[in-house]
């Protein structure tokens, strides 16, 4: 058991970056997958994987708490505060700023945070509480700094499907096939692995985006992928420091500082000049980093407590 624990242990230290190579190697024969079917794939890997993270969390266990409320206010005032502070420097860097921190909280944060010892409850509370709220704040933001096209009913259409409906397929499921719901949240670590594929072709469809993108200057691209690891950086250190307050650190962090990189993306793209999309397709590279390396720190704390 100690041998399979520390494969286990090795294999989660080198797959985020292993999956990102592989996504990247292979960009075209990804790219090629996710059209022929229709854009599914990465619908259908978080819809499987918030499943069975959903699965261990029951709704009575769901409260919100002031930890939320300070993470959403942060989100707010951030997002407003980055686009006129790089407004100045250059348009297209303020938005590609601004839609990093707008983004709502990752439907995989969840997953991760379970990972690094957070509270399932209190991040799965946060994850509906956040998309919806974005959903809200959107429209008005992207329609002040972008095309003004953004309406509150497509953005409900983008993100009510993928995080609703496996919510309350978990919960029929613990209602009707609970030691089916017990075996799935038992072996919850399969989220995990559903993770790493759908990592691998975010990641090649972003490699795919980026080679096929003529129309930015080099010093464009470079302004907007340095203020992604900035405010990457900054909302995962402010998000573990706002939870640290409430006793849950991995908790805040995950859900400030891990995006729907993909919404993102569909928003910059969509709303404001597409060459903005630079900044969340490389933040969906630095905050894998950043997951890859707090993996490897906990599960090293991990080993070096049992010993």
């Amino acid at each position: 058991m100690h041998v399979l624990e520390s494969l286990h242990r090795n294999v989660k230290t080198v797959a985020m970056p292993s999956a990102m190579l592989v996504g990247a190697v292979l960009c075209r024969p990804v790219t090629a997958l996710e059209t022929w079917s229709g854009r599914m794939v990465t619908p259908v890997l978080i819809f499987l994987m918030l499943f069975v993270t959903f699965c261990r969390v029951r709704p009575s266990e769901m409260r919100l708490s002031m930890l939320h409320g300070w993470l959403l206010l942060f989100q707010t005032i951030a997002c407003v505060g980055v686009y006129f502070l790089l407004l100045p420097l250059d348009r297209t860097v303020a938005q590609g700023a601004m839609i990093c921190v707008l983004a709502p909280v990752a439907m995989a944060a969840v997953v991760i945070g379970g990972m690094l010892g957070a509270n399932v409850a209190t991040m799965a509370t946060y994850s509906l509480l956040c998309n919806m709220a974005v959903a809200l704040l959107a429209p008005a933001v992207l329609s002040f700094a972008g095309t003004g096209a953004c309406s509150f009913a497509g953005m409900l259409a983008r993100i009510v499907p993928l995080l609703v409906l496996p919510f309350a397929a978990a919960q029929c499921c613990r209602a009707v096939l609970p030691g089916v719901a017990g075996w799935v949240a038992a072996h919850s670590q399969i989220s995990f692995y559903l993770w790493l594929v759908s990592l691998a072709v975010v990641i090649g469809r972003t490699t795919a985006f980026l080679i096929d993108l003529h129309d930015a200057s080099a010093a464009t691209e470079l302004w907007l992928a340095a203020a992604a690891l900035a405010i990457c950086l900054v909302q995962f250190k402010t998000g573990r420091a706002i939870g640290r307050r409430y006793g849950d650190p991995a908790a805040g962090g995950q859900s400030l500082g891990q995006k729907n990189t993909v919404l993102a993306v569909w928003m910059a793209q969509s709303f404001l000049d597409p060459i903005s999309s630079v900044a969340p397709t490389a933040y969906i590279v630095f905050q894998n980093f950043v997951n890859s390396y707090q993996i490897w720190r906990k599960d090293r704390e991990r080993a070096e407590n049992r010993v």
